[in-house]
């Protein structure tokens, strides 16, 4: 996705669960939101603490649709993504990480917010007396011009318009993993498939209603990370 998303499906209701973890029960009971309506059977990754950091590489299979942070022959995470659609395919080729934004929102695609007036639309075409908020793409690590990894739904079919969609609750270890200068080779397919990737647990939660629009356009777009970042241990289990 060239730094937008979807316009329907932003950041989902895994989000919202997020959300009611990181301490913002409040204001979802003014909003009239249960946080125990929400899946508590939250997807997740393994992460692992790097020995050099410098040795740290992410490899993009856009065949099997999972993103590998290894350092040398180890793997740091491994976790599943979405990629492009066709016609906004996720560019082939080596790349390094730059331009690191833990709370980014979007330069094209957001809210234009009057009041308690909140409606979905393009920055290019705000109504006079409005004012733009981008919708939320949090933890992300751009790697070409408008392209990044960024947190979101991570959809079983092609999705977003050339981004790298992480689940919200693995993002945030990608983006501690891979600081600026990092190396990325996103191909078709990657080695690793035939083992690391081969039977990866994948997110179900991708369809999930949006976190209602007042959420979205708030600092509670973007919450704490659940739990640590780093587990303990050298290998990733699957």
């Amino acid at each position: 996705m060239k730094t937008k998303k979807n316009l329907s499906r932003p950041v989902r209701i895994s989000l919202a669960t997020h959300l009611c973890r990181g301490g913002l029960l409040a204001v979802f009971a003014i909003l009239g939101i249960s946080c125990a309506s929400t899946d508590l059977g939250e997807y997740n990754a393994p992460a692992y603490r790097p020995t050099n950091q410098k040795n740290v590489r992410v490899k993009v299979s856009l065949q099997n649709r999972m993103v590998y942070v290894m350092e040398g022959n180890r793997a740091l995470l491994v976790t599943p993504t979405a990629i492009g659609k066709p016609g906004h395919e996720t560019p082939l080729g080596n790349f390094k990480a730059f331009n690191r934004i833990e709370k980014k929102r979007s330069n094209t695609y957001g809210y234009f917010v009057k009041g308690n007036q909140i409606v979905p639309g393009k920055s290019s075409n705000m109504p006079r007396g409005h004012r733009y908020v981008g919708f939320p793409m949090p933890y992300w690590v751009e790697f070409k011009s408008a392209y990044g990894f960024h947190a979101g739904s991570v959809w079983p079919v092609p999705r977003s318009h050339g981004c790298l969609r992480l689940h919200p609750n693995v993002a945030p270890k990608f983006f501690a993993l891979v600081p600026a200068g990092t190396l990325i080779n996103i191909a078709q397919t990657q080695r690793e498939d035939l083992t690391l990737g081969k039977n990866v647990r994948r997110p179900t939660d991708y369809a999930d209603p949006d976190p209602p629009k007042p959420v979205m356009i708030s600092a509670g777009a973007f919450p704490p990370p659940k739990g640590p970042i780093f587990s303990g241990g050298g290998t990733v289990s699957h």
